[in-house]
């Protein structure tokens, strides 16, 4: 299941805070096609991301909107 958000800040090794759509803040990685085409992230952009069923406080950014 994928949850809209925005990318707040962009963090050292790939990481980015981002706010979900209920002022959430979580910790996010890229994975997949957006870490493979090197698609670049900036504070401000919509995302896509999955939450990790064993911490909340995590994320996995599947595509940019």
């Amino acid at each position: 299941m994928s949850i809209t958000a925005i990318v707040v800040e962009e963090l050292p090794s790939a990481l980015y805070r981002v706010e979900l759509e209920n002022k959430q803040l979580v910790l996010a990685h890229p994975v997949g096609a957006v870490k493979k085409n090197f698609v670049r992230l900036r504070p401000g952009d919509r995302v896509k991301v999955e939450l990790s069923p064993n911490d909340f406080t995590r994320a996995r950014i599947v595509s940019k909107d």
